[in-house]
């Protein structure tokens, strides 16, 4: 399985989204820190789940991070977050 349907895979358990992309962003980041050539190092999410209602981004941010644990200590060098509740 690969590192995107690993996230993927955690981010809907944990979070049952309404909406939910998520790019391997590594290819645009070679020759950068944590870049490596098999890639699945960098990745983009966009989330919407009533999950990140009434919270701030900072939250929200943080409550993804613990999801992906794992995923962050095991080669993931940078995760850029878009979430937000159903309807922002």
């Amino acid at each position: 399985m690969s590192v995107a349907d690993t996230i993927t895979r955690k981010l809907r358990e944990a979070f049952h989204p309404s909406e939910l992309d998520v790019v391997d962003e590594s290819h645009l980041h070679k020759g950068h820190a944590g870049h490596r050539p098999e890639g699945e190092t960098h990745f983009r999410v966009r989330i919407v789940a009533p999950a990140f209602a009434g919270i701030g981004r900072v939250e929200a941010h943080r409550r993804i991070y613990a999801v992906l644990s794992a995923e962050i200590d095991g080669g993931v060098h940078a995760l850029a977050i878009n979430a937000s509740p159903p309807g922002d």
